[in-house]
């Protein structure tokens, strides 16, 4: 396990009770993800924060200066954890998270954050795509209900129809408990 860090994408203010884009199911996630974090610190592993800010001109949430742009208590970074700040769905995308995985030797990425069909989703398809083993948290993520042409998914659909369609290209899909007994 030397060569795998937990990566925890976006777990921040906005997106929980009384932020800007709240997400149904935030705060469970970001209780399973604190049980792998607490897991990944006792075993001395690498855990890698990734912080959106958003820079766009009509963006409604994550904005510089806020409380909203904040990582969540739950998942605070603790001393030596490395923060990566990015300004796109995918967390290689301008920033210097491939040059640091690369640095520290990084293979495997354990992946968890929100959401789901946007940055989780991104961000896991440039690390295959980079050739990074991936082992996805399914119950680490959370997603909006989601409508398109007509058609209505409720929030848990939407993290089920990309968890399944990434689940075919991780190595793994595992629950926080299954996480946490294998470390």
């Amino acid at each position: 396990m030397n060569n795998t860090a937990l990566i925890i994408i976006d777990v921040q203010n906005d997106y929980f009770q009384g932020g800007r884009m709240a997400l149904p199911g935030a705060e469970e996630a970001a209780a399973n993800i604190r049980q792998v974090l607490e897991s990944f610190r006792e075993n001395k592993l690498p855990v890698i924060h990734i912080q959106h800010v958003s820079l766009r001109e009509n963006s409604t949430f994550f904005l510089p200066e806020t409380e909203g742009v904040k990582i969540h208590q739950l998942v605070e970074p603790a001393a030596g954890e490395k923060v990566i700040v990015k300004h796109w769905p995918n967390s290689f995308r301008e920033t210097e998270f491939l040059e640091y995985l690369q640095q520290e030797g990084i293979e495997h990425l354990v992946i968890s954050g929100m959401m789901t069909f946007m940055c989780v989703d991104a961000t896991t398809r440039a690390a295959l795509d980079l050739g990074f083993g991936c082992t996805l948290l399914h119950d680490c993520t959370a997603a909006p209900p989601a409508e398109f042409a007509g058609v209505s998914c409720s929030a848990e659909q939407v993290r089920a129809a990309v968890t399944s369609a990434l689940a075919l290209l991780c190595d793994r899909v595992l629950s926080s408990e299954e996480m946490v007994a294998l470390l």
